[in-house]
């Protein structure tokens, strides 16, 4: 499996906004140039999963909350504790969700460095 290696040094947004995820993905990972933000994009986005995956089997609606919960403080936790900087979910929340799973998907499966 090759890694994927995008170009990070988009960390500008452009005048008008994001138009496409296309053209977001770049500046999202960008935005996640530190590894340990990163991991703890993965742990929480993984935990996130599983307890939603729970909240279903088990038919408790109000875990849902917990998984929400976990999942944004672990990143916000790695924005502004590492990374320095505001997360892009603030500005453009259906784009970083999307970009957030793509990106856990590209870890989990081998194509990016966890």
């Amino acid at each position: 499996m090759a890694i994927v290696n995008h170009n990070y040094s988009l960390r500008t947004e452009p005048e008008g906004g994001f138009k496409t995820l296309d053209s977001f993905y770049p500046y999202y990972l960008g935005e996640h140039c530190h590894k340990t933000n990163r991991r703890l994009h993965i742990i929480g986005t993984t935990n996130s999963v599983l307890i939603t995956i729970l909240a279903i089997v088990r038919k408790r609606p109000q875990l849902l909350l917990l998984s929400l919960v976990q999942g944004y403080a672990l990143a916000w936790l790695g924005h502004f504790v590492f990374e320095k900087n505001k997360p892009a979910t603030f500005r453009y929340p259906i784009y970083s969700l999307i970009c957030d799973f793509k990106m856990w998907s590209e870890v989990v499966t081998g194509k990016r460095k966890f």
